[in-house]
């Protein structure tokens, strides 16, 4: 399969698991990205961890106290796992049998979907999602989210704050922090932009409630969201 047809897409936990499992999103992306397949497209798959990891680090802390973020963060990519097995499992018979949790190592699968999930404590799965674009060479990254746009502010300070359609690299790290924390709220890990940008990466931000703006993004035709290049 050629590169130029590889997309890498990180679905947000928020989207997998917003508080049930949301069933009619997983049929939703289920039918998405078999089409994209028709289409001659191949996919890395991401899964983040949603509620499902908040509440088991939030449980873990009101028990026992004070952790260590080396524990919580394990029971984020666990996480994380347990939502990749979930979307290998409804892609049974089009995606690679392994769940990808090291993006450093290059996998040769015939299959036209590989699964991925959190790899290690530190790591972020925007970071992961980055990575792996670079380990299978692909240059396009799509992170389906609950936002619509990267925005000049966060608009839930600043209601007056303004989307942002296309952006480069260098204006999108100027608008966020510069390092990277679990709880940080951003559009994208900035390790994760940093690496983006030197790998000459796409990456376009969409809200994942609406997959047909995904669908008209691998299209290449007009969307809702923002491109970061």
């Amino acid at each position: 399969m050629s590169t130029s047809k590889r997309v890498v897409v990180s679905v947000g936990g928020s989207l997998i698991v917003p508080d049930g499992i949301a069933v009619g999103f997983l049929v939703a992306l289920r039918a998405c990205v078999l089409r994209g397949i028709e289409q001659g497209l191949s996919f890395f798959i991401i899964a983040g961890g949603g509620k499902t990891a908040r509440r088991y680090q939030e449980a873990a802390r009101e028990v026992h106290g004070d952790l260590p973020r080396n524990d919580l963060d394990w029971l984020g990519i666990h996480a994380t796992r347990l939502n990749a097995h979930l979307l290998r499992t409804i892609f049974r018979e089009q995606s690679y049998s392994r769940i990808m949790k090291d993006p450093t190592v290059r996998i040769e699968a015939t299959e036209p979907i590989i699964i991925g999930a959190g790899t290690e404590p530190g790591w972020s799965t925007d970071y992961c999602a980055v990575t792996a674009a670079k380990t299978l060479g692909a240059k396009r990254l799509v992170n389906l989210s609950n936002i619509d746009y990267v925005y000049e502010h966060d608009p839930k300070i600043n209601p007056d704050a303004q989307p942002i359609e296309r952006m480069t690299w260098n204006r999108f790290r100027s608008l966020i922090p510069t390092t990277w924390d679990p709880g940080l709220s951003a559009p994208f890990d900035p390790i994760a932009a940093k690496e983006a940008e030197m790998l000459g990466l796409e990456v376009a931000v969409i809200n994942g409630a609406h997959l047909d703006r995904f669908e008209h993004y691998l299209a290449g035709t007009p969307f809702i969201g923002t491109t970061i290049s």
